[in-house]
């Protein structure tokens, strides 16, 4: 059981940013910070939270005999990707004058609910078991989903792809808007929690060189420099 795949010719190519202090000219890591999204931060006690909240619902899923999809021992780096992610999508809302109604977002995930009922499991068991999404940002969940749907619909004017070649002009499109937009945010992640790869779009455990020389890492190069 997945959350995040296909959904008709829905695809995700992988919210709401919060006040925080602006990067520091010296580009040094904000004390306290998990992540920096622009003029935005995710503070180190939010995302110490939601991995809670995570490892939480893991333990409800398991009691239900529900296992996770994704890697465990990677729930720090499976939340802040999400948070970040949230913030990307917000992004991609402002580039491309995308405005969200909660009724959008609510279809989102009334169809997030019909595959959960599908494969007999509850919502909050399908986000956090399929997709390690703390399911406390279902909400937040519901916009990203609305946000790519209505980028889709405007890059395919509407009409959903019907080849494959098609479908993959489609990604290479989305990616586009989706490293644009983490690129105006200058995404960058303390490496106490890993490194922000621009490849995947994901949070992934910070290479030894990369915490202990970030600048001089041939390998924190490749991950952190957008490809847009």
């Amino acid at each position: 059981m997945r959350i995040i795949k296909s959904r008709s010719w829905l695809r995700v190519t992988a919210a709401a940013a919060v006040a925080g202090l602006a990067v520091s000219a010296c580009g040094t890591m904000q004390m306290g910070a998990a992540a920096i999204t622009g003029n935005s931060r995710v503070t180190s006690g939010s995302l110490t939270a939601e991995v809670a909240n995570l490892n939480a619902a893991y333990r409800a899923d398991k009691a239900k005999g529900i296992k996770p999809q994704r890697p465990v021992g990677q729930e720090v780096q499976q939340v802040l990707t999400w948070l970040i992610l949230f913030r990307i999508y917000d992004q991609i809302a402002v580039r491309d004058h995308i405005d969200i109604t909660r009724a959008q977002a609510g279809r989102q995930l009334a169809q997030l609910s019909s595959q959960a009922a599908t494969n007999k499991v509850t919502l909050a068991q399908y986000v956090s078991a399929g997709g390690a999404v703390p399911p406390n940002l279902t909400q937040q969940l519901g916009r990203y989903f609305a946000i790519l749907s209505e980028l889709e619909s405007r890059i395919t004017g509407g009409k959903p792809p019907a080849t494959s070649a098609e479908q993959a002009k489609l990604q290479s499109a989305v990616a586009r808007d989706q490293c644009l937009a983490a690129r105006d945010l200058a995404v960058t992640v303390n490496p106490q929690y890993g490194v922000f790869d621009y490849r995947s779009y994901s949070v992934v455990p910070a290479p030894p060189t990369l915490a202990a020389a970030p600048s001089s890492s041939p390998t924190a190069k490749a991950l952190t420099t957008p490809p847009c």
